[in-house]
């Protein structure tokens, strides 16, 4: 344990480079898939070897050998490392705790306000009587699309059918739980959070696919979107919008407009050898990092046994 357990929190300096990169080298879908997955699986174990840190300390204190019925020192960690490291992975998953607890709370309570002036069983559409244009998918149960008539106002009538089907991926596809995990993520380790960027970059260009695959006209989706991106930038940010949902004029337009008017097919496989390559030392990582919290672990109960004499019984 005294090795392993540091291995989970010094991958993901590697891992998230590697998980960026070869993000830019996939499709919109599988890319978010990758970036959610990757931040999902490095968040849980580096929490893990915190609290695999803040065990093997604990288990030194008089108090929770006790509960333990330990008999002799726990050897897990040095005398000199035990205490100063349990304190301050302990320190770390409070922190993170705490702020998770209080960013779900501000989201769930800006999405229960939008919904609150939203008028209750009028189908999914609906339409804010606001000047300032915007539009986002506001994910719930139904989850809506909310337009305002300042937006209705920016786009003719075939760009808001593309900019409906943007937002209707959205709330089909649940793209806010691939947001929440990239939240919970970054929360749990610093360098997780330079993933939420992309991944929102990756959801809006897997809703702009989607969105000119259903009106059948890549240039029309991208012309409702840049129009829908120039409207909003030019108008003051509305208030009404939660920071937890997602918009079709969020993050870099001008890319994903030029990504629409791109018609080469893009290889839903990495086809050159540094793709490859790239994938291979993600993959490694995410190994790595599993096996180390479980050797971790495993060395962790090996030797809480031989503390409680179990050796030998």
């Amino acid at each position: 344990m005294i090795f392993s357990v540091w291995i989970p929190l010094l991958v993901p300096f590697l891992a998230v480079p590697a998980a960026r990169r070869l993000a830019e080298a996939l499709p919109p879908r599988p890319a978010a898939w990758l970036l959610a997955a990757a931040a999902t699986g490095l968040a849980a174990c580096s929490t893990a070897a915190l609290g695999l840190i803040a065990l093997a300390g604990a288990l030194r204190l008089p108090f929770f050998a006790s509960l333990e019925d330990l008999t002799s020192p726990l050897d897990a960690l040095p005398a000199w490392l035990a205490f100063p490291a349990a304190a301050t992975a302990a320190g770390l998953v409070a922190a993170s705790c705490v702020a998770l607890i209080r960013t779900a709370r501000r989201h769930l309570a800006e999405l229960r306000a939008a919904h609150g002036r939203l008028t209750p069983g009028t189908g999914e559409l609906a339409v804010l009587r606001d000047p300032t244009p915007d539009a986002y998918a506001l994910p719930g149960r139904p989850g809506r699309i909310v337009v305002t008539t300042g937006m209705l106002r920016a786009l003719g009538p075939a760009e808001r059918e593309a900019l409906f089907a943007h937002e209707r991926a959205h709330l089909k596809s649940r793209h806010h739980l691939f947001l929440a995990a990239a939240e919970l993520a970054a929360h749990c380790h610093p360098s997780l959070r330079s993933l939420r960027a992309p991944l929102a970059y990756a959801l809006e260009r897997a809703a702009d696919e989607y969105a000119a695959g259903a009106v059948g006209d890549r240039k029309l989706a991208a012309r409702a979107i840049g129009r829908a991106a120039l409207a909003t930038r030019a108008a003051e940010p509305s208030a009404a919008r939660p920071r937890a949902v997602l918009a079709a004029a969020a993050g870099p337009v001008p890319r994903r407009v030029a990504a629409l008017l791109d018609r080469r097919p893009a290889p839903r496989l990495p086809r050159s050898r540094g793709a490859r390559l790239i994938a291979a030392v993600l993959l490694g990582c995410l190994c790595a990092s599993a096996a180390s919290a479980v050797e971790a672990a495993a060395d962790l109960h090996g030797g809480i046994e031989i503390a409680q004499g179990e050796a030998q019984r």
